[in-house]
């Protein structure tokens, strides 16, 4: 397309960088974390004070099992999906294209539904709903033939799974103390996204043994059931007021 090369990718990367530096240069540090820097400094409460407090480190923990599940649902879900539309369902690329982009859309729907009506009913139900809608879509996104099935399949399950991860952001943030909000739901993240990254070379051993169909509900449907016992037997600060909670322990509801 206009003779660009993937290369102009990484050229276009630098604008979000640039941004980030205009919002360092302008954008005022919240108010919460004023409030936290200002009562450690009062009270001589160090980084290693908080994160070393057990309740903090019990519930990291927690944290990065819960983000490696949601990792491995995603990435799950989606990394080989396109690779079997073509190579296992037998759909051209333009096919498997469009469905993509028809999975992305209920991917975003998903996420701003389920991430609303989690403020109603609360983060972990809603959560655990997402997860359990999703596994009787299984059968329909991995083993139909038919591109109209593989197309809703698909779309119903970004929409469930895509729809839990709506929930994240504030549910990591609200089980973070205040003092190292700015780390603690980063890490979890990662490290989860770390361990999930097993998944893949797991989904290829399995198509390449069982077929993209097993490879795909072999994996979804533990972690569909993993996530749902994870978020049902977890906390939830749902409503916390930020800088209003102790500086060395997680608020829980």
């Amino acid at each position: 397309m206009l003779g660009l090369t993937w290369r102009w990718l990484f050229v276009l990367s630098l604008a979000p960088a640039l941004i980030s530096l205009l919002i360092r240069a302008r954008v005022r540090e919240s108010e919460a974390w004023e409030q936290a820097r200002a009562r450690m400094k009062e009270t001589k409460t160090t980084f290693g004070d908080v994160f070393l407090d057990r309740t903090v480190l019990h519930r990291f923990v927690y944290l990065v099992v819960l983000m490696t599940f949601f990792n491995w649902m995603s990435h799950g879900t989606q990394d080989i999906y396109p690779t079997f539309l073509q190579r296992g369902a037998h759909l051209s690329a333009t096919g498997a294209t469009w469905i993509a982009v028809v999975y992305n859309l209920g991917a975003i729907l998903g996420g701003v539904a389920f991430g609303s009506l989690s403020e109603r009913a609360g983060r972990r139900r809603t959560i655990a709903l997402c997860a359990v809608l999703g596994l009787p879509v299984v059968p329909v996104f991995a083993y139909s033939h038919l591109a109209g099935l593989l197309c809703l399949g698909s779309f119903l399950m970004q929409l469930f799974v895509q729809g839990a991860w709506g929930i994240i952001p504030a549910h990591l943030s609200e089980l973070s103390p205040d003092a190292i909000r700015g780390f603690y739901p980063g890490v979890t993240y990662q490290l989860g996204n770390c361990l999930a990254a097993f998944n893949l070379p797991i989904q290829q051993a399995l198509a390449a043994t069982h077929g993209y169909p097993f490879a795909l509900a072999a994996t979804a449907i533990p972690v569909f059931l993993g996530i749902t016992i994870l978020v049902l037997l977890g906390p939830e600060a749902r409503g916390i007021r930020f800088g209003a909670g102790p500086l060395a322990a997680a608020s829980t509801a």
